[in-house]
């Protein structure tokens, strides 16, 4: 066995000068070991490629967003997606090696895959699918609700390439009993428990079995960054992003609600209106499936000043399992609102986009509000709806503010 190998005079002084006082034990300190006082946190921006300008709100584990105006592309790049994490993003992972098993009470034998299997077994499909945080916008409820105080940049809509889940289970088999389906990652729990899965959801059958229900390998024609779940991910598009299970290895097909980490409790809302700080009851809670209508001023950014009375503004609008039928801005408070044309969605669950020129009468102060309306002629609200516990669905109309010279 080689003789540990200490920390050397030279180093042992410098950290004592970083620090501003002597390291007791300093000279059993072992070579290549920095006191924690002087670990920095990783840095997310140059670790998953980030742009400088996302916001960092955890990262034990790593909880990212965007803001607003770093969301004006069409199709989201790598550099502008939101992470939501529960738990460690693995290592070592080979892609070579990596398996899919289907199993569970409703799966008529229990089977599994390698990648390439999937790969070349099954039909690739890409679809462009939007894909939001259940969460996005807590940080305006009150009472605050606990958890990662998200503002308005937990969303993005990437081109994701895959297998249908549907194929997979129909190749498999699924009894008639069959319910929902459970997704389980290689993810780690905080804790490092190897018995403890940080987050294990699913969705019922109607959902899994859908044409854009997605095991994806690809994420905007590129292997999917590791920190959004390569070497393959489930991707539900128009739920919840807890839905769209990261790293996935194994599908389990049950005949019940999945009962797998964070369905109890978590990603619930009340089933009926509750006032501000109540307290629900478990079984009063409901499953968080469809995600209502929203929308999202991306340019300009908010704060702008400028000069003249006209100014260009674009964004995107998404409604859930459903699609926006008509898109409106304010500049007076929401006292009246002028419609303005949005687009066709590039394939169902994929948000729409909308551009307007807003006329300003005078110089000043304003605000720029945007309202979009569903297929079912459900219009978001114009301040924060309805109080839950968990601070979820925030969809209020997105504001930006603009000076007039």
């Amino acid at each position: 066995m080689k003789r540990k190998e200490f920390i050397k005079k030279a180093a042992l002084s410098s950290f004592a000068v970083l620090l501003g006082t002597d390291i007791v034990f300093g000279s059993k300190i072992l070579k290549g070991y920095t006191p924690i006082a002087l670990q920095g946190p990783d840095d997310p921006f140059t670790l998953f490629k980030k742009d400088k300008g996302m916001v960092v709100l955890n990262d034990k584990p790593w909880n990212i967003e965007a803001q607003a105006h770093l969301l004006n592309d069409d199709i989201t790049p790598n550099a502008s997606m939101f992470i939501r994490n529960n738990g460690l993003v693995p290592e070592g992972i080979d892609a070579n090696t990596w398996t899919l098993t289907i199993d569970g009470e409703s799966a008529a034998i229990q089977k599994t895959y390698t990648l390439a299997e999937l790969k070349s077994k099954f039909k690739h499909y890409t679809y462009q699918l939007a894909i939001e945080c259940g969460g996005n916008g807590r940080n305006e409820f009150d009472p605050p609700a606990k958890g990662n105080q998200w503002t308005v940049g937990a969303v993005h809509c990437a081109s994701w390439t895959g297998v249908r889940l549907k194929d997979i289970l129909e190749d498999v088999g699924i009894k008639s009993n069959a319910v929902y389906i459970g997704f389980h990652g290689v993810d780690k729990h905080l804790s490092r428990d190897p018995k403890k899965e940080p987050i294990s959801r699913g969705c019922p059958m109607a959902k899994a079995m859908q044409d854009e229900t997605l095991l994806a390998f690809k994420m905007n024609g590129k292997d999917i960054p590791l920190v959004h779940g390569f070497p393959l991910r489930l991707v539900a598009g128009g739920w919840p992003a807890s839905v769209s299970g990261k790293w996935v290895n194994r599908i389990s097909v049950r005949n019940k609600v999945h009962d797998g980490t964070k369905m109890e409790g978590a990603y619930k809302v009340p089933c009926n209106p509750v006032a501000p700080g109540e307290k629900v009851k478990e079984e009063d809670m409901c499953i968080i499936e469809s995600m209502p209508v929203k929308s999202l001023i991306t340019s300009p950014k908010t704060g702008a000043i400028i000069s003249g009375k006209s100014l260009k503004i674009r964004g995107h609008a998404w409604a859930g399992e459903l699609e926006v039928a008509k898109m409106e801005y304010s500049i007076d408070f929401g006292s009246t609102w002028t419609s303005c044309p949005i687009g066709k969605p590039a394939n169902r669950l994929a948000w729409q986009h909308f551009s307007a020129t807003v006329q300003f009468p005078k110089s000043g102060y304003y605000e720029i509000w945007a309202r979009a309306t569903d297929s079912r002629g459900l219009a978001q609200p114009m301040l924060l709806p309805g109080w839950n516990p968990k601070g979820y669905l925030n969809n209020a109309c997105h504001r930006i503010a603009i000076k007039v010279k």
